[in-house]
């Protein structure tokens, strides 16, 4: 198509790629953030801007000079340790060692594969999308397995193989946050939320827990499930038509014997790692069991719940130890440590933008421009009228649009944070409530962001059944299911905000 026939929407799309590709990478991104927030600070503390501390009555907090002595004295005395205590920096690494090993074993892809191909063939999209969001808990797995995997499924059945993929690439890429089961995102974005909302209330913070979201996110599985389903078989599908393509050769690759054992004992490897854990849990004066009020009052405010981090690990770690050894992918203590080092060395990246972010969040935060910001920004909303639904939907349509530029969750999060967070609490909305309006947009538009960073592996996947698929096809395929997902998703939380329910164990809706 010549350039001057475009339309509205390709070049919509065209300056999208030309914006984003525009943008600096994340970590040089907060490299430039936390120097401005450093040339802000000397701008803005002369001013003698001040506000009461909203959770210290009578106390006046002003913005703080970075770039004085006292403050320079600080940038080079903390960096370590704003490395370090970067929120989720060990959380991370410490729930991606277990993780790593049920991936590298072979576990994951097993599980995904053995799924999707033992649903009867009418059951086979509602399949693909569940196996889709569930393939989460493995992070970038279900990116590699379940698109091409939808794709040849479809194909064998007679039906377009473009819906197979799109139908797997939705499940795994806009409904990545939600789960049946707590994953890396819940570590990674709760232990943002939670040194977010110590800016205002550092003994609220201490109260929450990294499974805030976890009652709302399981619930979306079935609703994304449903949504994703009827979106694939009544919109996609009937607009791709009867495919005319090549068919494609060989057959569906099922599960090896070898793989099937795995699978079983590794699932007795699951049970009995549960069952140990709920004996750490359940029985009186159990050593991760609290001490005061009922049953779910001393889970929720139990060790249990400091302690989910090192139990996810565990829950995928042992599984994946057994089924590599029934396998033969593990032979000896040498291959766990190999994978567990793999896994560390393809977090080589996370670990950068965590020194970057964490000087950024760091410096933000010793600055007070964080409070003061939260408290000037709840000011203004309250003062033009934005609060409740309409201030909800106007904070997911923001991380949404932004969500088309730049793809990381972590990132954005560890900038939105710092000033959503408190800004929603002075308003009245908790940090949990908060953190999932932003999941709710940051999952949905990642199907047509081509700055994602699986957006060109599925395109390659795609281009085996129709070579002239492109970034502009495959974003106009994807987007009814953006749309679909954005607008059922953020149904369902603002139902959930008008009954009142609880988002996850201690996860209130107002503060």
């Amino acid at each position: 198509m010549a350039k001057g026939n475009k339309g509205f929407f390709q070049r919509s799309l065209d300056g999208i790629e030309v914006v984003g590709n525009k943008l600096p990478h994340p970590v040089t991104l907060f490299a430039i953030l936390a120097f401005l927030v450093l040339l802000l600070s000397a701008a803005l503390q002369p001013l003698g801007i001040s506000v009461e501390h909203p959770g210290e009555e009578g106390t006046m907090v002003e913005i703080k000079n970075l770039l004085n002595a006292e403050g320079i004295e600080y940038i080079f005395g903390s960096m370590t340790d704003n490395f370090i205590g970067f929120a989720p920096l060990g959380v991370v690494l410490v729930t991606m060692l277990g993780i790593g090993v049920a991936e590298r074993t072979g576990l994951i892809s097993a599980l995904l594969r053995g799924f999707v191909l033992s649903i009867p063939n009418r059951f086979i999209t509602v399949g693909l999308v569940f196996a889709g969001i569930m393939s989460s808990v493995a992070s970038d797995a279900g990116y590699v397995v379940l698109p091409p995997l939808g794709a040849l499924i479809f194909a064998a059945l007679g039906r377009h193989p473009l819906a197979g993929l799109a139908a797997a690439f939705a499940g795994v890429s806009a409904g990545f946050s939600a789960n049946l089961l707590l994953s890396g995102t819940d570590v990674m974005l709760g232990e943002m939320t939670i040194a977010a909302a110590s800016i205002i209330d550092p003994a609220y913070a201490d109260q929450m827990n990294i499974a805030m979201n976890w009652y709302f996110i399981a619930v979306s599985v079935f609703v994304l499930t449903f949504i994703g389903t009827w979106v694939t078989e009544r919109v996609v599908e009937p607009r791709l038509g009867t495919y005319k393509g090549e068919k494609e050769e060989g057959e569906l690759e099922g599960l090896t014997a070898i793989e099937r054992k795995g699978l079983i004992w590794s699932g007795v490897a699951v049970a009995v790692a549960l069952v140990l854990t709920a004996l750490l849990i359940l029985p009186p004066d159990a050593p991760l069991r609290g001490t005061e009020g009922n049953t779910m009052d001393q889970i929720i405010q139990s060790p249990f719940m400091s302690s989910l981090v090192p139990i996810i690990a565990i829950l995928f770690f042992v599984p994946g130890l057994v089924y590599g050894l029934v396998t033969k992918t593990v032979r000896s203590d040498k291959d766990v440590a190999a994978q567990m080092s793999d896994t560390m060395a393809s977090m080589g990246m996370f670990i950068v933008l965590a020194f970057t972010a964490g000087q950024f969040v760091a410096y933000f935060n010793e600055s007070n421009m964080g409070l003061v910001l939260g408290v000037y920004g709840a000011e203004f909303l309250d003062n033009v009228n934005l609060t409740g639904i309409p201030l909800l939907l106007l904070f997911i349509l923001i991380t949404a649009f932004i969500n088309i530029f730049i793809g990381s969750a972590s990132a954005k999060w560890a900038m939105m944070a710092p000033i959503f967070v408190p800004i929603m609490m002075q308003l009245g909305y908790s940090p949990e409530l908060t953190q999932m309006a932003y999941r709710v947009a940051d999952s949905t538009t990642n199907i047509i962001s081509p700055l994602m960073t699986y957006f060109a592996i599925i395109i390659a996947f795609a281009q085996k059944y129709d070579k002239k698929m492109g970034i502009g096809t495959l974003v106009a395929t994807m987007i009814p299911y953006s749309i679909y997902f954005l607008a059922g998703w953020t149904i369902m939380l603002i139902i959930w905000l008008l009954f009142g329910i609880p988002l996850g164990p201690n996860g209130p809706l107002h503060y």
